[in-house]
């Protein structure tokens, strides 16, 4: 069993030297946020029928968000 410390400053370690680790089989940032994106649209449509308008709008938030973080990154590579 790891101890919470030993852990916690793996994986401090880890971002302080900008390696991201990944588990084999998942995707980069790019997939995992355009996952999210389309994950969240589509809660948000089940949040729009049911007339959770607080949660609609969060979730419409969080889309933005996603979308904009794709086209930064796609904008990023163009130049």
């Amino acid at each position: 069993m790891t101890k919470p410390g030993k852990k916690r400053a793996g994986a401090a370690s880890r971002a302080a030297a900008g390696s991201r680790h990944e588990e084999p089989g998942e995707g980069g940032v790019e997939e995992a946020v355009a996952f999210i994106a389309e994950q969240v649209g589509a809660l948000r449509k089940l949040a729009e029928r049911h007339r959770l308008d607080v949660l609609h709008y969060l979730l419409g938030m969080t889309k933005l968000e996603a979308d904009e973080h794709l086209r930064l990154r796609s904008k990023r590579r163009l130049s």
